[in-house]
């Protein structure tokens, strides 16, 4: 029995220190104030927990400050492989590896996303409820997205020291540091040589184009939608007239359809006009996708 008790105590006492290690840092919050609503963006089209992503952020990119941070916008310690653009080198688990080099934060925030949706390692945790943070937390580490063994503890840590578990409601709280110019009402992203818009609730073709001095007409041409159509909270509004195919770094990585999912809505996150979606794939516009098909968009 003292044995046992003595043991008991030790791995308590062993496990303080390791408890009392994080601690509130000033720089881990300026980085959740930056980027919060690119997580929320993100998580309202793939589904992966606002407070999980931001975790991994700051955690692989020591709060926008690491070397591949600074040198190659890269957020998460995603390496190349078969990465076909920009790449930076860096020392990890062994020296000088390959890893992917992006134009800017966003675009790091958006293949983390695709990265995760796109691979069948990480397909399980999709089965999770988007508010489980801490079963999205254990299953990365389980699928082996870290080596440190103590990977999915820190996120959770993370997560529950700066209230991260609120954003998985999708609400932001505050001003956010990345904004477009003095646009009050929607944030502009740049995708594909293109812009686009997070559409909300009681959006219309009519309210947007007025708010950035766009036809109605056109906004709906260029979405290739009826100029009356209801948005859907969540739904991309492009800006300007969608390309032909998904940009170049997509050559060799086809999209996977998940539950939900239409040609169309799939044009549209890529911003691809659907008919060269379909003429990509030797599909006729009746043809019903179905979960698990395998589409080229580049």
């Amino acid at each position: 029995m003292r044995k046992s008790f003595i043991m008991g105590l030790l791995m308590f006492l062993l496990s303080v220190p390791v408890m009392a290690q994080m601690k509130y840092s000033q720089q881990y919050q300026q980085y959740f104030d930056t980027y919060k609503d690119i997580a929320i963006e993100q998580m309202k089209r793939y589904h992966i927990p606002a407070s999980i992503t931001l975790a991994q952020g700051v955690l692989e990119s020591a709060a926008g400050r690491s070397e591949l941070a600074l040198k190659g916008n890269n957020h998460f310690g995603i390496k190349c492989h078969g990465w076909t653009g920009r790449t930076v080198y860096h020392d990890d688990d062994e020296n000088n590896e390959c890893f992917r080099a992006y134009k800017n934060a966003y675009d790091s925030y958006e293949d983390h996303s695709v990265f995760l949706t796109s691979s069948v390692r990480y397909s399980s945790l999709f089965q999770l409820k988007q508010t489980d943070y801490k079963g999205w937390a254990r299953g990365l580490k389980a699928c082996g997205y870290a080596t440190n063994p103590r990977y999915a503890i820190q996120l959770i840590d993370i997560i529950q020291l700066y209230k991260l578990y609120e954003y998985d409601e999708g609400k932001s709280h505050g001003k956010s540091a990345v904004s477009f110019g003095s646009m009050p009402s929607h944030r502009v992203y740049e995708f594909n040589k293109n812009y686009y818009v997070i559409a909300k609730a009681g959006d219309t073709y009519r309210t947007i184009g007025a708010e950035f001095g766009v036809s109605y007409k056109k906004l709906a041409k260029y979405n290739e939608n009826e100029r009356d159509a209801r948005l859907e909270e969540g739904e991309f509004v492009w800006l300007e007239k969608k390309r032909r195919n998904a940009p170049k770094e997509y050559k060799n990585r086809p999209h996977v359809v998940r539950g939900g999912e239409s040609m169309y809505t799939i044009a549209q996150r890529y911003g691809i006009r659907l008919k060269y979606l379909y003429k990509m794939n030797n599909l006729t516009p009746d043809y019903r996708i179905k979960v698990g098909d395998v589409l080229r968009i580049r």
